[in-house]
């Protein structure tokens, strides 16, 4: 389950592979000078948040995001590394395609990779871990960690996180009984 407090999570900025819609998975691909700018960008946004915790992904296109929000906000970085990608082992590096589908329905898993729900679950307890830091809290992370929280926020796939995208999330409440996902800064 998803710890019930509210969060901002930032989708690091765009690479090579993301541009050319190839599996990163955990390959440590760095950011591409569009990512760059898109780091940029979202560090102006959460600048004025009032951050108290960044955690992060210790690969370098999430890591050099997070980089960018702790210089506008003033707070440093806490690395969490199940916070990382998908592993998609044998798989990282190859085009999207059916084969991706496959993957997340569960009917197909490459050489040496996570399942979905394996991933799904480590990436759930990497999220908790960080939230168990004090809030306001950034979590930088990657596109593979957004399903997990959709998943287990019980959001659905209403809403693709971009690269350098950043969400405010709400936990429910009395009068708003489920979790609230809306962009910030776009």
């Amino acid at each position: 389950m998803l710890t019930e407090v509210p969060f901002y999570f930032l989708r690091h900025g765009e690479t090579d592979w993301n541009r050319d819609r190839r599996a990163q998975g955990q390959i440590d691909i760095p950011l591409n000078a569009t990512g760059i700018a898109q780091a940029k960008a979202a560090a102006e946004v959460v600048r004025g948040l009032g951050l108290r915790t960044i955690c992060a992904s210790p690969l370098s296109r999430a890591y050099e995001t997070a980089r960018f929000a702790s210089e506008a906000s003033g707070v440093p970085i806490t690395v969490i590394d199940e916070l990382k990608e998908c592993g998609l082992g044998a798989d990282e590096g190859r085009a999207g395609g059916a084969w991706f589908g496959d993957w997340r329905a569960g009917t197909y898993c490459p050489d040496g990779a996570e399942t979905y729900e394996g991933f799904l679950a480590r990436a759930l307890g990497g999220v908790n871990k960080a939230l168990r830091f004090d809030g306001p809290l950034l979590i930088v992370a990657h596109g593979g960690v957004f399903w997990s929280i959709q998943h287990h926020a019980r959001l659905g796939a209403s809403v693709n996180a971009m690269n350098g995208q950043v969400f405010r999330h709400d936990p429910p409440r009395a009068d708003f009984p489920w979790w609230n996902v809306e962009a910030v800064g776009s």
